[in-house]
């Protein structure tokens, strides 16, 4: 019977190998690290995420970021699994919204029943080898146990390997040029769409499931648990999420758990929280599907405040770079990697949250956006190039930076910036009087609707405690990084001149 199974989650992954990958999409990884105390990082661990990112037909597309805990199991069969239960004809373009919204809902609840019955054999196992176990015999050293006995824990400890560990998910499915966000955990997915006055808008799709959503301490609450209890402890049997894949401990043995012993029914739950649809007609933007690591890395390193409009800037700055979305993807992970390393050897104030990072992943999905080689505006034409500026926070004394994304007017007219940490109208040296902006409105969608508000600025308020002193020459050291702006000007107007194309310090 465990043949069986093992070989049903098989057959999942071989029904989706002829499935076509999305050309439109790029993934960027980074395995997890653990710093020494001189800077220097190691891996604890093998990679336990996983992604899926495929082309259907009828014009379906189908996106995943699965972040996997205690082993990589439940994240690669999830992914698998998932797969097969919405590209293999399950889909087409006659479905309604509700249609769509129940199918992936049926899809998480496949996905949840199957894995556990490709582990019931060896939890039905691992249940009866427990009752050989003397008691207290765990606190008995290994070698003073019998020969049966050591036999037992030995096969005991490969059983808890073989059926341990969850995975959260998020996911994206696009069907009718409509988008559908479907969530169980803590991962996250963010929108940004440029409207045709050259605004930028960056949507984040949802909540966490986490132990501070008031909405799932209220579900938690209403099947008796003290949810007051479940904030203060902060986690449920080692992860923030209140909703899961797998981890059959909070699933089936919720009731000797502390935390749960109170719940009347199954509290840690795999069912998504779906949102759309939303229409993709006439936007240009980009979506994004994150890892609970990845957003885990940039918060601790800078805050949470403004992480949705520096993982946006910085994605904007490396399309305006990078001719291919698995570069783009992948110079993301490793921008926020060094981050975060950078903020551990400071020892400044955000060093004691950045000891360590967790596996990361990012998926990049581009709407009409285009690459460096044709690096136009979403809206009107402009050359795009990077600027680095430095910031601080009040949660924060370290001194980091963030790449805007200036636009260089093509022609005549003037050409709104695509997205930033805040509104910034600045001047620039540009051809002419034209002046490149850049702005940005930041939304936070919990629900079906969803309410905007533009930037505030605070992000580039404070400059620190010490203003910057002259050097011996009576000048003062410059504030905003354009050599990379300068790089790539001088590239694009040398005509096998100068590289600086006459901009630049002189």
């Amino acid at each position: 019977m465990a043949a069986q199974r093992r070989n049903l989650m098989q057959s999942h992954q071989s029904w989706t190998d002829d499935l076509p990958l999305c050309q439109m999409c790029g993934v960027g990884t980074a395995p997890n690290c653990v710093y020494s105390p001189d800077g220097k990082g190691t891996q604890s661990h093998p990679n336990e995420d996983g992604h899926l990112r495929f082309r259907g037909e009828d014009g379906c597309f189908l996106y995943g970021v699965f972040n996997g805990y205690d082993g990589s199991r439940v994240a690669s069969f999830a992914s698998q699994c998932l797969t097969a239960e919405l590209l293999l004809g399950q889909l087409n373009s006659n479905h309604t919204d509700n249609d769509v919204r129940r199918i992936l809902t049926q899809a998480f609840d496949v996905v949840e029943k199957s894995y556990f019955e490709t582990i019931d054999d060896a939890l039905a196992e691992k249940a009866h080898l427990s009752n050989f176990i003397l008691p207290h015999s765990e606190n008995v050293p290994f070698h003073q146990l019998s020969p049966q006995n050591q036999k037992v824990q030995e096969r005991l400890k490969e059983l808890e390997q073989e059926v341990s560990g969850g995975a959260t998910a998020v996911v994206a499915l696009i069907l009718n040029n409509k988008l559908y966000i479907a969530n169980v955990g803590t991962n996250r997915a963010l929108l940004c769409k440029s409207s045709s006055d050259g605004q930028n808008q960056v949507l984040q799709i949802g909540r966490p499931h986490s132990t501070d959503n008031e909405d799932e301490l209220q579900r938690l609450a209403a099947l008796g648990v003290d949810s007051a209890r479940v904030r203060q402890a902060g986690q449920i049997g080692g992860q923030s999420s209140t909703r899961r894949l797998g981890d059959y401990r909070v699933k089936f043995n919720y009731n000797e758990i502390d935390l749960l012993s109170a719940a009347k029914t199954r509290p840690i739950i795999a069912e998504p929280e779906i949102h759309g649809s939303q229409s993709l007609d006439n936007v240009t933007g980009f979506l994004l599907l994150m890892s609970e690591g990845l957003i885990n890395a940039l918060e601790s390193a800078h805050g949470p405040e403004q992480a949705n409009q520096e993982i946006v800037a910085m994605v904007a700055a490396e399309l305006a770079l990078q001719t291919s979305l698995e570069a783009v993807a992948q110079s993301v992970v490793e921008r926020i990697k060094r981050l975060h390393h950078d903020v551990y050897v400071s020892g400044r104030q955000r060093a004691t949250y950045c000891s360590r990072h967790e596996d990361m992943t990012l998926l990049i999905r581009t709407l009409n956006y285009p690459l460096a080689d044709a690096a136009l505006t979403p809206t009107q034409g402009g050359r795009i190039y990077p600027v680095s500026v430095p910031y601080s926070n009040s949660q924060s004394t370290s001194k980091t930076s963030v790449t805007l994304s200036l636009v260089m007017p093509s022609q005549s007219t003037l050409t709104n910036g695509t997205n930033t940490a805040s509104t910034l109208e600045e001047g620039t040296p540009t051809p002419g009087s034209q002046s490149p902006t850049a702005t940005l409105q930041s939304t936070n969608t919990q629900t079906q609707s969803s309410s905007s508000s533009s930037g505030d600025g605070s992000l580039f308020r404070q400059r620190g405690s010490q203003a910057a002193q002259p050097d011996e020459t009576g000048r003062v050291p410059p504030y905003v990084d354009f050599s990379q702006f300068y790089r790539l000007w001088g590239s694009d107007h040398s005509d096998g001149q100068s590289t600086q194309g006459g901009l630049g310090p002189q």
